[in-house]
């Protein structure tokens, strides 16, 4: 008897409900709640704001994050990385090219995500239009996220070892090999060999 009970108790908590009746189950809120007053489901107004703006929206990270700067950070940070005259205009250059190609493909991004955003208003999406939305969806993202990408390697292509070396110090990926002398080395020796003042 007591074994039934127990198994009676198990089975009512893993149902949510009581012996009387009574449902005491939770109801969960879904992490996309809200998501559907959006006018472009999977894009927020902020998503939307920086791809009208021509920002990186994270395209360039593997370039960035694996030494590989790009034009926009690089004039940021063009006195901490001792640039030349002529590689500013070079590097202003690439950024004022990509801006606006990064714009226009934005856009085209914007507007092929709103279409297939709007296909599913529709009843008669058929599986052949879905399919042909998505690819629309799919090139103007790999397109947009090519002109991020490849302007990182137009950009470090410009610079030399020593200046991609501070970029990566500068935005915080790597030590300042100056301040962070390796134990078991002579701190004199070290900064001799890594350049150091």
């Amino acid at each position: 008897m007591l074994k039934q009970l127990a198994v009676l108790a198990v089975l009512g908590t893993i149902t949510g409900s009581t012996a009387n009746g009574q449902d005491h189950s939770t109801h969960h809120t879904s992490p996309y709640a809200g998501f559907e007053e959006r006018k472009i489901k999977s894009l927020s107004e902020q998503d939307i704001t920086e791809l009208q703006r021509g920002g990186g929206w994270g395209f360039a990270l593997p370039a960035e994050l694996n030494g590989l700067p790009g034009p926009a950070h690089v004039l940021e940070h063009k006195d901490d990385l001792g640039l030349s005259m002529e590689q500013i205009v070079a590097v202003q250059a690439i950024y004022d090219e990509m801006k606006q190609e990064a714009i226009d493909g934005g856009e085209r991004f914007i507007e092929a995500e709103a279409a297939l955003s709007r296909a599913f208003e529709s009843e008669d999406l058929s599986e052949v239009d879905l399919r042909a939305r998505i690819e629309a969806a799919e090139k103007a993202r790999a397109d947009l996220r090519y002109v991020h990408l490849s302007r990182h390697l137009s950009t470090a292509k410009l610079m030399t070892e020593d200046q991609i070396r501070q970029y990566m110090m500068s935005r915080g990926y790597a030590e300042d090999p100056c301040t962070s002398v390796p134990e078991g080395h002579s701190a004199e020796m070290w900064r001799k060999h890594n350049g150091c003042k």
